[in-house]
């Protein structure tokens, strides 16, 4: 599922073709399209020139001499950059032609997908209900978002409209950096657990941006998560897991105690 450091990488990607003329703009699957026709995207796009994107959680924003492009990758999109020789993919939804390759926009489940704002006052609007991007998040402000909510950790960690851009493998990462587990009920944390959730944010994002993904290394609990009978790679002890607001969620009883 593609999350903030995801979506970083496909920002990137963008970024390295802003300001070349896009030559065409093929809909290969209009399922993936959300409020805008394939002949409308075509008309807004082609002959334009795409500026410098941002991110904001884990949603692109990809601006074009007037209307924004705003992609959400949902849980199994990607944005790649390809020679137009390359046999496209079966699920490649959405292509912006240039003059030496292609972006494909990829996805196969097709839960979210390709929205085009007016402007950037619409774009902002579209982000208006979700959170700080956890990467401007302050620890005074992660305790402000934390203070008087109510409901266990890891739902709160996963909630947009909290903090954006932190996904199912962030949050378990990050509670078992911080020692915490999450199904801790917010309202119970105190200060030395939230700085240690903070600081543990903080380097789980450091390390899966350069990365472009939340890498599964041994020395992570996401190199462990996946194993029938994963073992947490501090102490040993086999991993739990239970579903938390739909979610699977994996953390060390021995490390995370509740």
């Amino acid at each position: 599922m593609p999350e903030l450091p995801d979506v970083e990488g496909f920002r990137r990607v963008l970024a390295e073709h802003a300001g070349e003329p896009i030559t065409a703009v093929r809909v290969c699957d209009a399922g993936v399209l959300r409020g805008v026709s394939a002949r409308r995207l075509d008309e807004a796009l082609r002959g334009h020139r795409f500026g410098q994107p941002r991110r904001h959680g884990k949603w692109l924003i990809a601006p074009a001499d007037g209307p924004v492009l705003m992609l959400h990758f949902g849980m199994t999109g990607s944005l790649s950059w390809h020679d137009p020789d390359e046999p496209r993919h079966p699920h490649d939804r959405v292509v912006w032609g240039f003059r030496d390759g292609e972006l494909r926009f990829r996805d196969m489940r097709k839960l979210q997908g390709v929205r085009l704002a007016a402007d950037e006052d619409q774009a902002g609007r579209t982000l208006d209900d979700l959170g700080p991007d956890a990467l401007d998040v302050s620890r005074e402000e992660l305790g402000a978002l934390l203070a008087g909510r109510r409901g266990r950790l890891k739902s709160a960690l996963t909630d947009q409209t909290l903090i954006a851009g932190l996904g199912n493998l962030l949050a378990d990462e990050i509670c078992w950096r911080a020692r915490v587990s999450p199904l801790r009920n917010v309202p119970d944390l105190d200060d030395d657990e939230v700085t240690a959730l903070y600081q543990a944010m903080r380097r789980v994002l450091r390390d899966s941006v350069r990365a472009g993904r939340v890498p599964p290394r041994d020395t992570w609990l996401t190199g462990a998560r996946d194993e029938p009978e994963g073992a947490c790679p501090r102490c040993g002890t086999t991993l739990s897991r239970r579903r938390i607001s739909g979610r699977t969620t994996v953390w060390c009883r021995t490390c995370q105690p509740q």
